[in-house]
């Protein structure tokens, strides 16, 4: 990756985006161009995770940087998705992007995803924590001094019961063996609320615990 290469972050709020805006900043003296986030408009909630827009655009203030949403519809297709994210790119925040990092972890079927979806733009993919080990991962995030909550759960892989939780020590300790400690196979999914980078903490607080399409969501509500 070129300093002079314009880039822009694929940002789901969760510990994973937070830790490749750090990568980009810290080691490799690139600062992205905007954050792009897909964002369910009929929830008017960021989607898979679940939060709240209000928090989303909070993360965005605090991190200092331009954000823009992709909304999809609920229950999208991939048709109707990469369409959104292909016109994303027509977005004055994304004029002269050529490469879109992730946080993606190991899966190797959706580096190749993002990779051929951005190759129709002719833009790159970068994935700045490609292959770190996960467990080390989760412990650096912590000790680095980011805060977040766990605001989705895949009960099939995690105990619903996880959702609300902070992600902390206790937590990575608690976790069943079989679970990547940074839910890299949809475990669970988080948000960040404080840490490196932000200029100051996101005021938040756990609210209600929904289940949804065979989900546990922890509605965070700003305070």
């Amino acid at each position: 990756m070129s300093e002079s290469v314009a880039l822009a972050l694929s940002w789901s709020g969760g510990k994973d985006s937070a830790l490749a805006l750090r990568s980009l900043r810290d080691e490799h003296g690139v600062e992205p161009h905007a954050l792009i986030t897909t964002v369910t408009s009929s929830y008017d909630r960021v989607s898979m995770h679940g939060v709240r827009r209000s928090l989303l655009e909070h993360q965005a203030d605090a991190l200092g940087l331009p954000l823009v949403e992709v909304p999809i519809p609920p229950r999208c297709t991939n048709t109707v998705y990469e369409q959104r994210w292909m016109d994303a790119f027509g977005s004055e925040s994304l004029e002269g992007v050529e490469e879109v990092a992730f946080g993606d972890l190991f899966l190797e079927d959706v580096r190749r995803y993002r990779e051929v979806l951005l190759a129709r733009e002719g833009k790159r993919g970068l994935f700045p924590l490609w292959g770190r080990d996960t467990t080390r991962l989760a412990h650096e995030f912590v000790t680095a001094g980011f805060r977040a909550v766990l605001v989705c759960v895949d009960p099939k892989q995690l105990y619903g019961s996880f959702a609300g939780r902070e992600y902390d020590e206790r937590l990575l300790a608690e976790l069943p063996a079989d679970v990547d400690p940074c839910g890299e196979r949809g475990e669970f999914h988080t948000f960040v609320y404080a840490g490196p980078g932000f200029s100051e903490p996101i005021a938040c607080r756990v609210g209600d615990l929904v289940e949804r399409e065979g989900f546990v969501f922890s509605d965070l509500e700003v305070s």
